[in-house]
């Protein structure tokens, strides 16, 4: 028997050396293709090929090549669809979750955060670093060894019960979709940018690469793709970094020059806030944020002003024989006048807040190296708003890193290695591969503020860079300049840039030639589909696997459960795209949501599960509600998007001055002490699951156990 075992390993190792033998030849052609693609379509653009032209072909090439990824990957195996038939490799698998987790919001959003909000920006990559640390230390070796499909299969497993299965379900939907819708949105931004599309049809168009992959393999084909879509990414992402790196420093690490330019930022924000054109900036939004306080004071006469005076505007031009686009101009800003008096108030109101935010040094942005706002040592005011700026830091980076911990996408990665000491080492690697992005996004973001102070602000808008305008027939709220002050020059308050926008524009900040924007197009492009692959997995799994073969029909074959797998992975992500379609909140919002729900969900259930033995179902289930219910509850009515949603009008009371981003931070401690002490009162669970527990922690206590018997 014991000779028979180790042949059977042996085997098994050697089978498993080669297959990754054979991956390491099959990604190295793939990479060197991948580089030899992208060196000629620089040799074509120099030739005169349309820009136009080139997006296309990036968004084209990229998506056969996911989706003949997919195809060729096809599987209708349920440990080949669910986890990849436990076989591969943790480096191979790192690199997959790297994909998995560099979402839309970390390749588009995270170093757009940083360069708006500077040093505050840094609790996402402290958060989300930080959270795989309790991955490896407190899951994923653990769940391996529980050797379940998904985190709602361990729930019920665990548990012992139909109920925690349940409301793991619901759960795992819940922050999986909210984080899709994120991504899908990600995928329309950057489709519109390659190929000109409307926005809506970008969605659609990236939702075919999405679900080609996912569809046909599952797991098996999604982690292959992941796999591709990481070396695309990671190339993206450097290469135009390592430019601007060059270009201001003659240094090829931006990493290394980091704090050498935040100190050249730093001294030319001091230039900016004392500059008198600035200044005239700043009274004009202050001279417009009164005007609007006016008009909210008597709506009923400012609005019939309003009209008035843009329907004599339309009747001059047209009496004139003005032109078509001066004509078709007025037409739209007679449109734009509000249609009534509440609609009017909403309208004047949100442009007097933006119009006052604006009306502050750098146009309302803080200080790069400005490490909280208000002052420890200043005056009630200035103290208070430096301990709620602190609190929520500290907030943000503990919701972050307990949701990393908890997400059931991340979490399902680990059950595909071949082994407890794979799954282990696969977390390594996944820090690895997740670290090269995140140790440069801070850089990138230093370097384009600093290309943005010196190359873009005092430009003529008669001569503004192509990218501007490009991105404003994009999206106006993604980016926007206009000249309030009528001198012809562009002022740093005078421009309008979102976050989303930052990282892509980033090749065209530097000078770079157009491929390279569309490289680092396809490489978001690959963030996002990527994280919306596993993500969609994650929901149609749910349903078919442990909805329907374990709480509906357990004897439901093979073939079946995959086919209705399929199925629903389909409408879930038209559902997704028709939500992203309306645009509901910014990227870095809704991934944060996400991990909010994750960590209330799922952290203290899966933590108590796998380290207390004593933990009961009934008490995982009412923890499990009870946590993720009062963060619903406070985002439903803190969070400006979600009121509107819910219709909430009441005033926003925020607890202890935590934004709704954070709002994890209630529900993870409240999840805790729910689960021990209605376990406390509650009978203790059946022998063999706290034998089971007792095994997956200690295996060697078993051993122990099973050598004590035979004697």
């Amino acid at each position: 028997m014991a000779t028979a075992s180790v042949t059977a390993t042996s085997t098994s190792s050697a089978a498993n050396a080669a297959f990754k033998k054979q991956l390491n030849k099959v990604y190295g052609f793939y990479t060197g293709g991948f580089i030899a693609f992208v060196i000629i379509l620089a040799v074509l653009e120099q030739m005169g090929l349309n820009r136009d032209w080139i997006g296309f072909i990036f968004l084209l090439a990229t998506i056969a090549l996911y989706a003949g990824i997919g195809i060729m990957s096809r599987t209708t195996d349920a440990a080949e669809y669910y986890v990849a038939g436990r076989r591969v490799p943790a480096v191979y698998n790192g690199m997959a979750t790297g994909a998995d987790w560099m979402s839309a919001a970390s390749f588009i959003g995270m170093a757009g955060t940083l360069y708006l909000s500077g040093y505050s920006g840094l609790a996402f990559i402290m958060g989300w670093t930080g959270g795989y640390c309790l991955v490896a230390l407190f899951l994923a070796p653990y769940l391996r060894k529980f050797g379940q499909f998904t985190i709602p299969d361990f729930l019920g497993e665990r548990y012992g019960g139909n109920l925690p299965r349940f409301i793991g379900i619901v759960a795992a939907i819940l922050c999986s979709f909210t984080y899709v819708v994120a991504q899908i949105y990600g995928v329309g931004i950057i489709t519109t940018r390659l190929t000109g599309v409307a926005f809506e049809v970008g969605i659609f168009l990236g939702l075919g690469g999405i679900l080609v992959c996912s569809f046909l393999g599952g797991m098996r084909a999604v982690t292959w793709t992941q796999v591709a879509q990481y070396i695309i990414l990671i190339i993206a992402y450097l290469i135009p970094v390592v430019w601007l790196s060059v270009k201001q420093t003659g240094v090829p690490v931006p990493q290394a020059v980091y704090g050498y330019q935040l100190q050249k930022v730093t001294g030319l924000e001091e230039k900016l806030i004392k500059d008198p054109k600035e200044l005239e900036v700043r009274k004009v939004f202050a001279d417009q944020a009164r005007a609007l306080g006016e008009k909210v004071k008597d709506p009923k006469t400012a609005l019939a002003a309003d009209r008035s005076a843009a329907e004599k505007k339309l009747a001059d031009l047209k009496a004139n024989n003005a032109s078509a686009n001066q004509i078709t101009a007025a037409e739209k800003e007679l449109a734009a006048v509000p249609k009534d008096e509440a609609s009017a108030v909403k309208a004047w109101t949100a442009a007097k807040t933006a119009a006052e935010a604006r009306d502050k040094p750098l146009g309302g942005m803080p200080r790069h190296g400005t490490i909280f706002a208000g002052d420890p040592n200043g005056d009630a005011a200035a103290k208070t708003a430096y301990d709620t700026s602190r609190r929520n830091f500290l907030a943000l980076i503990f919701c972050l890193m307990v949701g990393t911990a908890a997400l059931p996408h991340i979490l399902m990665r680990y059950y595909t290695t071949p082994s407890v000491k794979e799954a282990r080492n696969s977390v390594t690697w996944s820090l690895f591969f997740i670290f090269l992005l995140y140790f440069t996004a801070p850089a990138l973001a230093v370097l384009v503020k600093y290309e943005m102070f010196n190359a873009v602000v005092g430009a003529s808008f008669d001569k503004l860079p192509f990218w501007i305008t490009a991105w404003n027939q994009v999206d106006p709220s993604l980016l926007s300049v206009v000249d309030v002050n009528k001198d012809g020059l562009l002022q740093f308050g005078e421009i309008r840039i979102g976050g989303d926008v930052v990282v892509l524009a980033t090749p065209a900040i530097g000078g770079l030639p157009y491929v390279v924007s569309g490289l680092v197009a396809a490489g978001g492009l690959a963030a996002a589909l990527s994280t919306a692959d596993g993500l969609l997995l994650t929901i149609a799994n749910a349903l078919s696997h442990d909805l329907y073969y374990k709480m509906i029909d357990p004897n439901a074959p093979t073939a079946r459960r995959v086919t209705l797998s399929k199925v629903l992975l389909l409408v879930v992500a038209l559902a997704a795209a028709g939500v992203a379609s309306q645009k509901p909140a910014d990227i870095l919002f809704l991934v944060s949501a996400a991990f909010s729900f994750a960590a209330a969900a799922f952290f203290p259930a899966l933590v108590l599960g796998i380290f207390w033995k004593r933990a009961t179902g009934v008490a995982a289930s009412l923890g499990m509600i009870a946590g993720l219910g009062i963060t619903f509850y406070y985002m439903a009515t803190t969070q400006p998007w979600m009121r509107s949603v819910f219709g909430v009008t009441s005033p926003v009371e925020l607890w202890w001055g935590i934004q709704p981003i954070s709002a994890g931070v209630f529900g993870v401690p409240l999840g805790f002490a729910v689960i021990v002490l209605v376990s406390l009162v509650t009978p203790a669970p059946r022998k063999e699951i706290q034998e089971l527990v007792e095994h997956v922690r200690y295996p060697e206590l078993r051993g122990a156990a099973m050598r004590t018997s035979t004697v």
